[in-house]
C-alpha cells in the first residue's frame, strides 16, 4: 500500500486503535495525530478517555471485542489499525477470552489493510514457554496473522515511567538493600525503552506493508542486571544473592507484598523472566535503520525524569474517581495521598484559595502541629516556617512559602511545591483546580518518594497524623474558595504561569 506523495511526503492515513485507554495505547495516538493522521478509537466506556489531551481529537466507537455486535463497521475506511488488547490479570480462562477477542476483531474487519500487532518475544521455541500469558499473546499473534495482513512487533520488558515492568525493577531495588533472589534471575531479557517500542508501532503502521513477526529492542541484560543497573542510576549500593529456590508463584507473592503490583499483575510479569527472552532484533534494525534503541540504562534515566517532573502520561494502574474521594496510592517509587473535593466556585476561586496558603495566613487548619513540624525541622537544620511567603497571593516557580519552593504555579489551574523540610526522602503537596459542570473539583497530593526503607518507615508513622490533617486541609482549601468567591469576585489579572523547574 502506498501511503506517500509524488515528493515523498507522509500522506494522512485513517487508523483504528484498539486499547487506547491502556499503557502503549495512550501513549501512541497522541503520536498518531502529531504525525497528521486521523485516529479512531475503539472503547468500552468512553468516560475513561475524559481528561486526556486528545478526546477532541479522535473519532470514538464504544464497542466490546467480546460482544461482536458491538464491531459492526467498526474499521470502515481504515487503512491501518493496531491491535493492543491482552488480558494482563490472571484468571483461568484469560487464554480463551483473548483468542475470542481476536477471532471477533478479524470477523469485524475482513477488508482491513493492516494491523499492528504488539506480542512479546518467546524463549527459543514457543513449545518450551512456561508463561501462559506468553503462549496466548502468541496465539493471537497467530489469529490475527491467519486473516489479515499483519506486522507483528514483539517485545521484552517495556521501560518507562508507569510502565508495570519498570515499577516492579523500581520498588524492588529501591525498598530493599539487600535480597535473596530466585536463580532465574541470571536469565537473559531483551528490554527496550517505551519511547523505542512506540517509534516501531508508528513506523510499522506508516510502512504500510505486513511485515511478519518483528522482534525489537536494546541490549540483553538478566533481570539482575536490571536492578543493578537502577540502583547504578540512583546512586545506590544493593546485594542480591541468587538461590536455588523461590518458585515462580511463590515470587509473585513476594512481589505483590513488596511492590504496588497485584500478585494477578506480578505474575505475569515473573513468569516473563523465568527462562530467557532473547529474541533478534536484526530484522527490525535492518528495516528501520532511523530507530536506534537507546540503552536501558537511558531508558532508566528519562523515566526517572518523567516522574520527577510528573510528566507521567499513561500508567498501568487506574485513573482517580469522579466523586470526592480519598485514595492511598503507591506507585512509580512514590507514595500519594490523593483527597479531591467538589467545590462550588470557579476554578480560579479555588486556584487563589492554595495559592495564598503559608505565610501570614497559615495552613487553615490544625495550626499548632504546622508549627510544631517547623520548629523541629530547624532544630535539625531545616528552614521550618521562618521564611514566610513574598506575596500573599501571587506566587513563582522558585521562590519560597514556608519549608516548601514552589515547583510550578499555573493558573488557573495547578500549584505544586517541594518540600525543602529535613526528611528521609522527597516530598510534595501539590494542587489542580479542575473545571466541571457548575463548579470545580479540587485535587489535593500528598506525596512522598521514600529513601530506602527509613523513608518507608517514617511515612507510615506518620500517615495517621496525615489522616487527618490533610483530610482536614483539603476541606479548608474548599471552604475557603466558596467563602471568598461569594464575597468578591476572583481576579486574576496578573497571574503569570510558571514552568516546572
Amino acid at each position: 500500500m502506498d501511503i506517500t506523495t509524488r515528493g515523498g511526503q507522509l500522506r494522512p492515513m485513517q487508523i483504528l486503535v484498539t486499547g487506547a485507554t491502556g499503557y502503549i495505547g495512550g501513549r501512541l495516538v497522541p503520536r498518531l495525530l502529531s504525525r497528521g493522521h486521523q485516529v479512531r478509537v475503539l472503547v468500552r466506556d468512553p468516560r475513561r478517555l475524559r481528561g486526556r489531551e486528545w478526546e477532541a481529537q479522535v473519532e470514538v466507537v464504544q464497542g466490546d471485542l467480546s460482544e461482536p455486535e458491538t464491531l459492526e463497521g467498526l474499521a470502515e475506511g481504515m487503512d491501518a489499525a493496531y491491535y493492543l488488547v491482552h488480558s494482563m490479570y490472571a484468571g483461568t480462562d484469560f487464554a480463551d477470552r483473548d483468542r475470542q477477542a481476536a477471532e471477533n476483531f478479524t470477523r469485524a474487519c475482513p477488508d482491513l489493510p493492516l494491523l499492528v500487532y504488539l506480542g512479546g518475544i518467546l524463549p527459543d521455541t514457543e513449545e518450551r514457554t512456561r508463561s501462559e500469558h506468553l503462549r496466548s499473546r502468541a496465539e493471537v499473534g497467530r489469529v490475527l496473522a491467519e486473516h489479515l495482513p499483519t506486522a507483528e512487533l514483539r517485545a521484552g520488558p517495556i521501560i518507562g515511567s508507569g510502565s508495570a515492568s519498570f515499577e516492579m525493577v523500581r520498588y524492588l531495588t529501591e525498598r530493599l538493600p539487600a535480597m535473596t533472589a530466585p536463580r532465574w534471575i541470571r536469565n537473559q531479557v531483551r528490554p527496550i525503552a517505551v519511547r523505542d517500542i512506540l517509534a516501531y508501532l508508528v513506523e510499522s503502521g506508516e510502512r504500510g506493508e505486513p511485515l511478519g513477526v518483528l522482534e525489537v529492542g536494546t541490549e540483553l541484560l538478566t533481570f539482575k542486571g536490571m536492578m543493578e543497573g537502577y540502583a547504578k542510576v540512583r546512586g545506590l549500593r544493593r546485594l542480591i544473592i541468587p538461590v536455588p529456590v523461590l518458585a515462580p508463584r511463590l515470587a509473585a507473592l513476594w512481589v505483590g507484598l513488596v511492590t504496588p503490583i497485584p500478585h494477578a499483575i506480578a505474575g505475569p510479569l515473573v513468569e516473563g523472566v523465568v527462562q530467557p527472552v532473547i529474541g533478534d532484533p536484526t530484522r527490525a534494525l535492518e528495516l528501520f535503520p532511523e530507530i536506534e534503541p537507546i540503552s536501558y540504562q537511558r531508558a532508566v534515566e528519562l523515566a526517572l525524569a518523567r516522574i520527577e517532573t510528573g510528566a507521567v502520561a499513561t500508567r498501568w494502574s487506574g485513573a482517580l474517581g469522579a466523586g470526592d474521594t480519598f485514595e492511598l496510592e503507591d506507585r512509580e517509587g512514590v507514595l500519594r495521598e490523593v483527597r479531591t473535593r467538589r467545590v462550588e466556585a470557579p476554578p480560579e476561586a479555588v486556584f487563589q484559595a492554595f495559592s495564598s496558603l503559608g505565610g501570614e495566613r497559615g495552613w487553615l487548619v490544625w495550626e499548632w502541629l504546622w508549627k510544631l513540624r517547623g520548629v523541629g525541622d530547624q532544630l535539625v537544620g531545616g528552614p521550618g516556617l521562618r521564611r514566610g511567603r513574598r506575596d500573599p497571593l501571587k506566587l513563582a516557580a522558585g521562590e519560597a512559602v514556608d519549608f516548601w519552593r514552589v515547583e510550578a504555579w499555573d493558573p488557573p489551574r495547578r500549584l505544586r511545591l517541594r518540600a525543602e523540610m529535613k526528611v528521609p526522602g522527597r516530598a510534595w503537596l501539590e494542587y489542580e483546580a479542575i473545571p466541571e459542570e457548575g463548579g470545580t473539583r479540587l485535587v489535593q497530593r500528598a506525596l512522598f518518594a521514600p529513601s530506602g526503607l527509613p523513608g518507608l518507615i517514617y511515612w507510615y508513622m506518620l500517615y495517621p497524623a496525615h489522616g487527618f490533617i490533610f483530610s482536614d486541609l483539603a476541606d479548608a482549601v474548599a471552604r475557603l474558595a466558596m467563602e471568598e468567591f461569594s464575597s468578591s469576585t476572583t481576579d486574576p489579572v496578573g497571574m503569570e504561569p510558571t514552568p516546572v523547574l
